[in-house]
């Protein structure tokens, strides 16, 4: 059995790529001439992600999907019998699927969230133990 190490809050989920080292500039094939910018613009650093830019990430693929689904709801607007647990309505069909969709989601969700608890669990266990040992 793995043992699990916890991560603390302030340790960042992924790690950036190392610094190129002097060893690594210098194996570079082909002529160099410092009047060209080109070397200097693909040995630049990356741009950060920030929370800023996943906020307008996420916020532009939630109204791209909005914009989808409403779509989808109005060229699908024939009314459908539903029948949920005795309930009988009559829905138009976009809504009905939207709905199952919804509610399949909603039952992922809560199977993700029970197994995110048992690991949960099952790390504080073993970051117990293994306090326990060295002690």
């Amino acid at each position: 059995m793995s043992s699990i190490e916890p991560r603390s809050a302030d340790e960042p989920l992924a790690t950036t790529p190392p610094e190129p080292s002097d060893t690594d500039a210098g194996a570079t094939s082909g002529p160099t001439s410092d009047s060209s910018n080109e070397g200097a613009l693909s040995r630049s650093t990356p741009s950060k992600h920030t929370r800023i830019s996943g906020y307008w990430t996420a916020v532009t693929v939630g109204l791209v999907v909005l914009m989808v689904l409403i779509i989808f709801i109005l060229e699908n607007g024939q009314r459908a019998k539903v029948t949920f647990f005795g309930v009988q309505t009559h829905l138009p069909q976009g809504v009905a699927l939207l709905l199952a969709a919804v509610i399949g989601g909603l039952i992922v969700a809560l199977v993700g969230a029970a197994r995110i608890l048992q690991l949960r669990s099952q790390a504080t266990r073993v970051s117990r133990e293994t306090s326990r040992r060295r002690r």
